[in-house]
């Protein structure tokens, strides 16, 4: 999961299903997994306080806590106080978008800095669907707004399952528990292309790919903890978007993408 703009979260829980209540707690949690870095202390696996011992034998690490801490004492407390500082200065607000949303009054107006196929997808990204309260037939967006809020794009703390329901357990049976989700900026980078596959089971490697699972939501028989925001008046999200509005739609959650996180010396090797 992207952690840029973590900081900025309403959202205070880490993981796709929530399991970490905050950024501290999340940083050592992959350490201390058997399948990620391993000090679990299962399985013959070394524990936390050998990764202690190891980070100690390092010339510069006491060093370092000492500057930041006062002392050259490491512990888990101070590992994961560290970490989730790090994280939390991960932040990008120089994209299209906020240099556009400078220029206006609100969201719903035109962007003068944008093209008109990038304001057609800001415009169905905000829009409500069809179905939805106060929406007449014919007309409404796409609704990602409704989840993903901007100015941020963070995920609404109260978003229940969005329909990917693969169990990477177990996959002869359904995971409903994937709720949270990174904000959407810089989903795309600088160039243009994705970071990395989407949603908690990855399953989607192409904007094109989220797209069409919202524009036809299938409600997976024991489902139930689909978002009702994806059943507008009881019946599954049927968004009937044409290919230009896809386009339109992509083109904009690419102006929602900074360029100083990728070229700041701050964001280099700290170790060269």
């Amino acid at each position: 999961m992207r952690l840029v703009n973590a900081r900025y979260a309403d959202e205070s829980k880490f993981f796709w299903d929530e399991r970490a209540n905050t950024l501290e707690t999340q940083t050592t949690m992959p350490i201390q997994d058997h399948i990620e870095m391993g000090y679990s202390g299962t399985n013959g696996d070394p524990d936390m306080e050998d990764l202690i011992t190891k980070l100690k034998d390092v010339e510069y690490y006491p060093t370092l806590f000492e500057f930041v801490y006062g002392d050259k004492n490491i512990t888990e407390e101070r590992i994961q106080n560290a970490l989730a500082q790090f994280i939390r200065s991960i932040q990008s607000f120089d994209s299209k978008y906020d240099e556009g949303r400078n220029q206006v009054v609100v969201d719903q107006q035109d962007f003068p800095n944008f093209t008109a196929q990038e304001n057609l997808g800001k415009s169905l990204f905000f829009n409500p669907p069809e179905g939805a309260p106060g929406v007449p037939p014919g007309g409404g967006g796409a609704g990602c707004q409704g989840c993903h809020r901007a100015p941020e794009f963070d995920i609404d703390p109260n978003s229940s399952n969005n329909g990917i329901v693969l169990n990477l357990s177990d996959p002869n049976t359904i995971d409903v528990t994937n709720t949270r989700a990174p904000s959407l900026r810089d989903v795309f980078n600088q160039s243009g292309e994705l970071n990395g596959p989407l949603m908690h089971s990855a399953e989607f490697s192409t904007m094109q790919e989220v797209i069409d699972h919202y524009n036809d939501i299938t409600v997976v028989n024991g489902n139930n903890n689909l978002d009702p925001r994806l059943m507008p008046a009881g019946q599954p999200q049927q968004l009937n978007l044409t290919t230009a509005e896809k386009e339109a739609l992509i083109a904009f959650l690419k102006t929602l993408s900074g360029e100083n996180i990728y070229k700041d010396i701050k964001w280099s090797n700290p170790f060269i």
